[in-house]
């Protein structure tokens, strides 16, 4: 079966949130996502999976409308720092170096085994739900990572940055063997280079 994995589309800055930061697309990241179901909407695609987040299932909505699609919601694709109460985006991080290079030294040393185990347990459980078919999961950087690496056995669990709705693809036999197909695929936003934040 094929897995498409999509990070979600760019999202509000959100600091001193009153318990979990679940942010909104921004109108960049609605149009990264309309952009994006544009470009898989011709793909035959048997079902569409999606995080809980409020980022992601916004992602998600124009995928949804174009193949006439109910996404069914797996809290094991939620992102690690769902308890936290700020997000800020990648793009904001690295406008400011310091705070970049401390961002990127305590997420590369911390362990988050417990949320890599959750992850993929939870996209095996939906690769043998759909055996032979094509599925998209739209959810986080996080996630994309964490599969990724351990479909190439890296140890770091976190080893490059997804743009948003970048589309990860990667086949996966019945018998076990997973390969990658393609990383960080943007090619639906190569006409909109304004969409490309990085």
């Amino acid at each position: 079966m094929e897995l498409i994995i999509i990070r979600h589309g760019r999202p509000v800055r959100v600091e001193g949130a009153d318990g979990v930061a679940d942010p909104e697309l921004t109108d960049a990241g609605h149009s990264q996502a309309e952009a994006m179901a544009d470009w898989l909407s011709d793909e035959p695609i048997d079902a569409i999976y999606v995080s809980p987040m409020q980022r992601a299932r916004q992602t998600a909505h124009p995928l949804e409308r174009a193949l006439s699609m109910e996404p069914t919601v797996v809290a094991g694709v939620r992102e690690f720092d769902d308890g936290a109460g700020h997000y800020i985006p990648m793009e904001d991080l690295k406008a400011d170096k310091e705070a970049w290079r401390a961002w990127l030294a305590e997420h590369q040393a911390t362990p988050r085994d417990a949320f890599h185990i959750e992850v993929i347990d939870a996209l095996h459980k939906i690769c043998a739900e759909n055996r032979g078919k094509r599925v998209a999961v739209v959810c986080h950087g996080g996630v994309i990572n964490a599969w990724a690496a351990d479909v190439l056995g890296i140890g770091r669990q976190m080893f490059f940055a997804p743009d948003y709705t970048s589309i990860n693809r990667f086949m996966v036999a019945s018998s076990g063997p997973r390969s990658v197909v393609s990383l960080n695929d943007i090619g639906h936003l190569r006409n909109t280079p304004e969409l490309v934040l990085r």
